[in-house]
């Protein structure tokens, strides 16, 4: 299979309802799509204007200050110390990361990558993408023999799950019993809500707890596209096992997948300062205390989402008829179709919305509230 073969992109089919939702009065609140809307904090974008002189080709492999900021930021807000320049890798973004892994780990027929079962679409495609076969299964014991990639996603996309240290250690447990390599996508881990998750940090799959300190197999990947609102500067990392980060550093050599010299050092700058992580998780809280309750008021139930950037709601009809039904307030949602065949009654709300959309979308859903 190659890319011709590939579906067409799913998120074409929401256009109608993206028009209805347009003819709303006050106009749309789209809360469709997690692009984040906040400015890029200062001193990362001074940061960026200040690399602007990138005359020479940048490092695949990093800068080594990129990369000691990296392993830094691991230390101080992940609780995984002790990584070093061999561990960790820069990649242009992490959605191409997500795509490419299957190819960059020699995947083909034959070979089954797993998934969950409430998943972001890019984990099929990439197995898909190869001729492997991709498997929607959350539960470790249904992993199967000929598994040679699992990912897992915590906080999750759509559905705001967050995997305690126990789940991580079995899930990693069952990977090396099957000699699967395990991918987990940590873009969210800042963002915590729900306890235990607002008092404590979301565990990373590269925690002492979950590996005991031995890294074989096992990578985690990371995004600052919605902690820091880098969503344009395709700004993320991988950290884990060494002999893997060594071989998908040779493969992204020779595709030339360099992140571009300005956005790297951004990249350090950004990973060195928690203050304007917190100040912009707090705009995020705030506009989930003003649409959880609206949403639930509307006669939604939200599942999950204790953790990450959505509010992953069901009304107990399917998600095109839930879908149409908000578009008549003018507000735009994700259909859980999207997302797997396992939650076709869902929908995904995103909070990347201004505090003045959000309030508008809040307004609406209290005014039909059941």
């Amino acid at each position: 299979m190659g890319v011709a073969d590939l579906a067409d992109y799913p998120w074409d089919a929401v256009a109608p309802y993206a028009q209805e939702a347009r003819r709303h009065p006050d106009g749309i609140v789209d809360l469709s799509i997690g692009s984040p809307v906040d400015a890029t904090p200062a001193l990362i974008a001074e940061a960026l204007a200040a690399g602007t002189d990138a005359h020479a080709y940048p490092q695949t492999m990093g800068t080594p200050a990129l990369r000691s900021a990296i392993a830094d930021w691991y230390a101080r807000r992940r609780g995984v110390a002790g990584l070093g320049a061999e561990n960790v890798l820069p990649t242009v973004g992490s959605k191409e990361l997500v795509a490419l892994l299957p190819l960059l780990l020699g995947l083909g027929s034959g070979d089954v990558v797993v998934h969950p079962r409430a998943a972001y679409p890019t984990y099929e495609v990439g197995a898909r993408l190869v001729g492997a076969t991709p498997l929607a299964a959350d539960d470790p014991a249904e992993w199967p023999t000929g598994t040679k990639l699992v990912w897992i996603n915590s906080p999750g996309n759509p559905d705001g799950r967050v995997m305690d240290a126990a789940s991580l250690r079995a899930a990693v447990t069952r990977a090396r019993e099957l000699g699967a390599v395990i991918a987990s996508d940590e873009c969210y881990a800042e963002l915590g809500w729900d306890a235990p998750w607002d008092a404590e940090p979301i565990p990373s799959v590269l925690d002492p707890r979950v590996t005991d300190g031995e890294l074989r197999g096992i990578l985690s990947v990371y995004s600052l596209s919605k902690q820091s609102n880098l969503a344009g500067y395709r700004a993320a990392f991988l950290a884990g096992d060494p002999a893997i980060v060594e071989r998908l550093l040779t493969g992204r050599k020779h595709l030339g997948l360099m992140l571009p010299a300005p956005v790297q050092r951004a990249m350090t700058v950004a990973l060195a300062d928690d203050e304007h992580v917190a100040t912009q998780k707090e705009r995020y809280r705030r506009r989930r205390e003003v649409l959880k309750p609206a949403i639930e008021a509307a006669g939604f139930r939200i599942d999950g989402s204790e953790g990450g950037l959505y509010l992953w709601a069901t009304e107990g009809r399917d998600a095109w008829d839930s879908m149409g039904r908000l578009a008549a307030l003018g507000i735009l949602a994700g259909p859980g179709h999207f997302y797997g065949s396992h939650y076709p009654r869902h929908v995904r709300l995103s909070l990347t919305a201004t505090d003045e959309r959000i309030d508008a979308a809040a307004d609406r859903l209290r005014s039909v509230a059941l």
